[in-house]
């Protein structure tokens, strides 16, 4: 009976998954058929059909300036992962890190993928960020997992609503359900997780990569001339940041 629980609810989970990708499909569907129509009865029809093609072709441009630069500066990263310069800024960054995320111990993993994170979105790249990213958010669910928190439990042992650690999840040893299989008590993100989702969000950079290729693919006279204005705004938000996830953090100590 807990099995069919189990699976049950999990089954659930994947088709609302599937039923909010095709609501969105609808969606796309509808404005695309609307503008037609609309484009139709205006008498614009053959310059929407132009917009598409010309569109499209520069969509297919800027994916070949944008493979060239993402390309460049993926493999520079990787060097310097390769020749230690991750790791010694790691070290550098290490103050840093434990006054952001005081209660991850210093050997952990999570360490080196956040500061590589940090890197390389201070220098604007995006794309070698996410590795890096998805990777440390494993670290810290393993984190969790480490510390007991429910719904973090690996699979086959699950920690159940009695506090108790069970070798199965089907209920047959008289506990009930995993707290992660209940609809009610789901994983829940630590507060380390939710401090590197605000500064990836806020993301501090020195030289916006993303932007001077868009602009110069664009045919910007200065396309570095959005460095200043990017390292004034984006410091002023990864502070805002910083300050909130801290006082957050306290607050949620005291509670």
């Amino acid at each position: 009976m807990g099995l069919c629980r189990f699976y049950g609810l999990r089954g659930r989970h994947i088709i609302k998954e599937k039923r909010n990708v095709a609501e969105m499909n609808y969606l796309w569907g509808f404005m695309i058929l609307v503008g037609i129509l609309y484009a139709s009865f205006n008498g614009t029809l053959p310059e929407v059909t132009e917009a598409a093609i010309n569109s499209a072709k520069e969509a297919v441009s800027l994916c070949i300036t944008m493979m060239g630069v993402v390309s460049f500066w993926t493999g520079m990263m990787r060097i310097a992962e390769k020749a230690g310069v991750i790791e010694g800024a790691t070290k550098k960054l290490m103050p840093f890190l434990r006054f952001l995320f005081p209660r991850i111990p210093g050997g952990h993993p999570a360490n080196q993928y956040i500061a590589a994170n940090m890197i390389a979105n201070v220098f604007g790249l995006g794309w070698a960020a996410t590795p890096a990213g998805l990777k440390a958010m494993e670290e810290l669910a393993k984190l969790e997992e480490e510390r007991g928190k429910p719904g973090y439990a690996p699979a086959g042992e699950g920690i159940f609503a009695d506090g108790k650690k069970k070798g199965n999840k089907t209920g047959k040893s008289g506990g009930e359900l995993p707290v992660s299989a209940n609809r009610k008590s789901g994983r829940v993100a630590s507060n380390e997780m939710c401090t590197f989702l605000i500064l990836n969000i806020s993301s501090l950079q020195l030289i916006p990569v993303n932007m001077i290729a868009y602009r110069s693919q664009y045919g910007s006279v200065n396309p570095a001339g959005i460095i200043a204005p990017a390292i004034v705004a984006t410091a002023v938000s990864t502070g805002v940041a910083v300050v909130y996830c801290k006082v957050k953090d306290s607050r949620k100590r005291r509670v």
